[in-house]
């Protein structure tokens, strides 16, 4: 996350998980990199392919958790 917002010229507040996704200066274009690399990296994507009811995280600890509660 801090990559990106580097790349993008985005300032971070401090990030915890209770932060809300959308006050952390990410846009809709920051979020898509983002997961897009977490994919690439870690070979993992929450948000496709899912078999159970999707939720949207709102926290940045319901992102992180949406990351740890899928299978590889």
């Amino acid at each position: 996350m801090q990559q990106i917002a580097r790349e993008l010229n985005i300032m971070l507040p401090p990030l915890n998980d209770d932060l809300p996704l959308q006050n952390t200066g990410l846009d809709s274009l920051g979020f898509a990199l983002l997961v897009a690399r977490l994919e690439d990296e870690i070979g993992r994507d929450p948000f496709t392919n899912s078999d159970d009811e999707f939720e949207f995280p709102l926290t940045i600890g319901d992102f992180v958790g949406a990351y740890e509660s899928v299978q590889a």
